[in-house]
């Protein structure tokens, strides 16, 4: 029996390059070696300050009816993102991708959202949760999953909040779905998606390799060890993400701080 080759990565460089550019890769299959590059002529967004927030998602938020954590499995979330759907369905999410993400998280450009329940006998279990890209004041949302109903609207609930609180300007859904139009997603051509896209990076920082006033930004200790990636700036999700948990602690909420994420919401949108 033969182990699993490892898969040849995408070079960090290069896919945030793409990011940057307002292009991203996609596979033919879970086994697909190759990757194709994606430019959307129409580009889906959630506008952070128009996310829909219904009434039933509020209340599901203020029960607490899952813990939330950010960056706490993020393999474990792609490998759910990439999970088929149904019998006949495959994956665009290719091993080469997954590795990939995994590398670029590892360098803190890549970040999770997760979901659990925690079962009668006190097992905590992975329900939901999304992925995706962070640079700038931008995030790239890549796919998410749910097994349990609500639980990736949970997620993105969590998402927006945090990205309000780091300062971010835009969340790039890629595609448009129904159920992201129903919280709040809209489509705008490529064109206006770059546009805005360049304003929400840093001034000066080309993609090219980086130069002016952005250029050699400090980016953290491991990002810092990998060659060629001074021109990217990561966005601080993480440290957004814990500081609403610190100020759920702060007003009481630390056994239910989806109510402090409630009325975040209610307030921006």
């Amino acid at each position: 029996m033969h182990t699993p080759a490892t898969p040849v990565t995408i070079e960090p460089e290069l896919l945030l390059l793409a990011y940057r550019s307002g292009i991203f890769p996609m596979a033919d299959h879970r086994d697909d070696p190759e990757v194709f590059w994606v430019e959307p002529r129409l580009r889906a967004l959630l506008p952070l300050d128009g996310f829909h927030l219904s009434r039933s998602l509020a209340r599901t938020l203020r029960r607490g009816r899952f813990a939330v954590t950010c960056n706490a499995a993020f393999s474990q979330v792609m490998d759910a993102c990439a999970a088929p759907r149904g019998p006949d369905n495959g994956s665009w999410i290719s091993h080469r991708i997954q590795a990939s993400y995994e590398n670029l998280h590892h360098l803190g450009f890549a970040h999770s959202i997760e979901c659990w329940h925690d079962s009668e006998e006190g097992k905590r279990e992975l329900v939901g949760g999304l992925y995706g890209v962070g640079f700038g004041k931008v995030f790239c949302g890549e796919s998410m999953f749910s097994t349990r109903p609500d639980a990736s609207k949970v997620a993105l609930a969590w998402l927006v909040a945090a990205l309000v609180k780091a300062g971010a300007q835009l969340l790039d859904c890629q595609f448009i779905t129904e159920h992201l139009a129903s919280m709040g997603a809209i489509e705008i051509p490529q064109k206006r998606y770059l546009a805005l896209l360049e304003q929400a990076q840093p001034s000066g920082v080309s993609a090219a390799g980086g130069s002016g006033a952005g250029a050699g930004l400090p980016v953290g200790d491991a990002v810092g060890a990998g060659a060629g990636l001074s021109f990217a700036v990561p966005l601080p999700l993480p440290a957004a993400f814990d500081a609403l948990l610190d100020e759920a602690s702060s007003r009481g909420l630390a056994s239910s701080p989806g109510k402090l994420i409630a009325q975040f919401l209610s307030q921006t949108s």
